[in-house]
């Protein structure tokens, strides 16, 4: 039984690293995209950008992961669709945990101004709204940011890769149907 888990975590690492590459590059690439924008048709034209490539970035990401289940139950005869579940979890979980660690290094290193330009824009925007105990209480958080931002993508990502998993393992591998002319032949 280990030896099943150790192979089903081992198999699970190189594509994490696949699909949590495929969401640091789109992360990368709208980040690029968004210091390009400036106002008007450019910022217009660079939102549906955004938007196409993310679309891109989803279907990719859900693909990858239904070929990776595919290619782990093919791989692994023996493996049931709990297995191939289980595989798909850790899947998820290495991918979160690369795509959210490239985010936590992305904001305290890289680009640290990222967060506090974004909560001055939030500020500014809605500080009319707000009272001035809300607006302490908002520009308290921000050292805190980078840690929520980092939790929340780990979360989200493992779960809606465990989702993901959950649906397509239903059919890998394919159930076995009972032939009714077995015993006529």
């Amino acid at each position: 039984m280990a030896e099943e888990r150790i192979n089903i975590w081992n198999e699970a690492a190189v594509p994490g690293l696949v699909l949590g590459f495929v969401s640091i590059a789109y992360m990368v690439v709208t980040m690029l995209t968004s210091k390009l924008a400036g106002t008007g048709a450019t910022a217009v034209l660079i939102g549906i950008l955004d938007f196409v490539l993310w679309a891109v970035k989803l279907a990719a990401c859900i693909l990858l992961l239904r070929h990776f289940l595919l290619a782990f139950s093919k791989r692994n005869p023996s493996a049931d669709n709990r297995k191939v579940f289980h595989f798909g979890m850790a899947t998820a979980l290495f991918s979160a945990l690369l795509y959210s660690g490239f985010y936590l290094v992305y904001v305290l290193y890289i680009d640290p101004e990222m967060l506090s330009s974004a909560m001055e824009t939030a500020l500014a925007s809605y500080s009319g709204m707000m009272d001035s105990g809300t607006l302490a209480a908002m520009q308290d958080i921000l050292p805190d940011m980078p840690a929520i931002g980092f939790f929340s993508n780990l979360i989200w990502c493992w779960l809606f890769g465990t989702v993901l998993s959950s649906i397509f393992s239903r059919n890998i591998p394919a159930p076995v149907q009972d032939d009714p002319f077995k015993d006529n032949q």
